[in-house]
């Protein structure tokens, strides 16, 4: 590897440029994650033992019927009981990671951990009472000190991620982060990142030899400088997250220089991007054929456990649903014949798995002849075409403006989700002609089912600007877990009955 000679030009960035500010000095990043895993292991010991004590209340002071009470045992039994396994399931957590740094404040994902972590400990009771006789325990409290185990912990975390995003909007738990690469993929994973500002990255700005040191780029981050002023900004700066768009970078020698200098240091962190922002959402896994680390890129987003357990979750909610929901449909259809002429149901090509298109059921909330009253208003049939939803539509039925508000007319997708046509938690479905305005995203727009409900249904629906609908879908399917499924679900009832952004 070839490696030049020449030192870097002289470099000062507040002679070069003296309105762009280095960061204050604030408590050390180390103390801070001291403090907050401190806090955690506090707080996963007090909802251990609080758990563990409500569950022998249910189980034996109430009395509940559910529950046999030939004897109560002595509270002594279960207290030296609990002293002994708290220590256990905290060694447990330690274990599948609930400690770990990179696992933390990750929402959805650190919920599945906290599950892990329970489950484990409710094997280890189970064992435990089948190797040993002499150890004897209530089944009932056992399965119910695993559920509210895992609900306390995880709404106390949930909890304490929250002031942890609070603190983070005053410039606490955040680490200064560079990225090398002002190319399209760099200002991607900047509007990524800007985006979310309790994300704990605080992005300083940029390293391109393409832009003169103090250009601000249309995200309203500077260039800091080139390559060759890398470790300079890093130290100016006291950048801790350096993220590499590997796509801007001219040459591997120039790649590898980087790697070797700062992959295994102990004050920054290297990140480096695939070169694939545009399918990255599709997930990647690297196979060995023939000695040769190749990497495949996925066809579809949900595979093998995640696929089952979606499915599963769809099932289990639309049977029930369904059984319980025909007499509204019934009722909603009788109101729509009766309020204006038509048929029940409107169907709407859209696109599904793989780009096969599919009709999505939706009860009729407009007038038939919808086409020719939109001919009247010249202006909304632009802004139809432009954003492909109409906040004041006088296409609308009497009928519609209540249907549309409480999302009833989205009802009849359950049977779409019936057939495998769409799932209850997904991106938002879209039409043919809107393919464009996901640009390059497209491709990981058919990666999964279309949903009912999502991120951009909870997020304000037709409220939210189309290029944020478009952050959502793709935040989603990167993110995809079944536990932000079951997150998003308990939070639509809520947003449906606020109505923001219904029409």
């Amino acid at each position: 590897m070839r490696t030049s000679t020449n030192k870097p030009p002289p470099y000062n960035l507040q002679t070069l440029k003296p309105d762009i500010k280095v960061p204050a000095k604030r408590l050390s990043q180390k103390a801070e994650w001291a403090i907050y895993i401190s806090g955690l292991i506090l707080n996963d010991v007090i909802m251990m033992i609080f758990a563990m004590q409500f569950s022998y209340a249910i189980r034996f002071v109430l009395g509940l019927p559910i529950f046999r009470l030939d004897a109560i045992p002595a509270p002594a039994y279960y207290y030296t009981l609990i002293l002994f396994l708290v220590p256990i399931w905290l060694f447990i957590f330690v274990g599948v990671g609930l400690y770990h740094k990179p696992n933390l404040l990750g929402g959805t994902s650190e919920y599945a951990l906290v599950f892990k972590g329970t489950s484990i400990g409710l094997f280890f009771l189970i064992v435990a009472g089948f190797l040993e006789p002499t150890f004897i325990i209530a089944r009932g409290w056992v399965l119910m000190t695993w559920g509210f185990s895992f609900l306390l912990v995880s709404f106390s975390r949930f909890m304490l991620r929250r002031l942890v995003y609070s603190a983070r909007m005053r410039g606490y738990f955040t680490s200064q982060a560079l990225i090398v690469g002002a190319n399209d993929e760099g200002l991607s994973l900047a509007r990524q990142l800007t985006a979310w500002p309790t994300s704990g990255m605080n992005l300083v700005g940029f390293v391109d030899k393409k832009f003169p040191v103090g250009t601000i780029l249309p995200d309203g981050l500077p260039v800091l400088g080139s390559l060759d002023h890398l470790h300079q900004v890093i130290e100016a700066f006291q950048v801790e997250e350096l993220i590499l768009a590997t796509s801007s970078i001219s040459t591997r020698d120039r790649m590898l220089d980087i790697f070797q200098r700062y992959g295994t240091s102990g004050q920054v962190n290297l990140r480096l991007s695939s070169g694939l922002y545009e399918i990255i959402t599709t997930g990647l896994t690297v196979r060995e054929i023939a000695y040769v680390p190749l990497v495949y890129v996925n066809k579809v987003r949900l595979t093998g456990t995640d696929k089952i357990m979606k499915l599963a979750l769809d099932y289990v909610i639309i049977i029930p649903a369904l059984l319980v929901l025909w007499p509204l449909f019934l009722l909603v259809a009788a109101i729509i014949k009766l309020d204006s002429p038509g048929p029940v149901f409107h169907r709407r090509e859209v696109m599904g798995v793989n780009g096969e298109k599919f009709c999505a059921l939706k009860f009729r909330t407009m007038c038939e002849n919808g086409d020719e009253i939109l001919e009247a208003y010249p202006e909304l049939k632009q802004e139809l075409e432009e954003k492909y939803k109409l906040k004041n539509d006088p296409r609308i039925t009497r009928v519609g403006h209540f249907l549309r508000k409480y999302s009833i007319d989205e009802l009849p997708q359950l049977i779409n989700v019936l057939f495998y046509e769409m799932s209850l938690v997904g991106p938002r479905m879209i039409s043919p002609e809107e393919m464009r305005n996901y640009d390059r995203w497209g491709l990981n727009l058919l990666t999964v089912k279309p949903g009912i409900t999502g991120l951009w249904q909870v997020s304000g629906r037709s409220d939210v600007s189309y290029e944020e609908r478009v952050r959502l879908d793709m935040h989603y399917i990167r993110n995809y877990s079944i536990w932000l499924d079951l997150q998003l679900l308990i939070r639509t009832p809520s947003a449906v009955l606020k109505s923001s952004g219904a029409y």
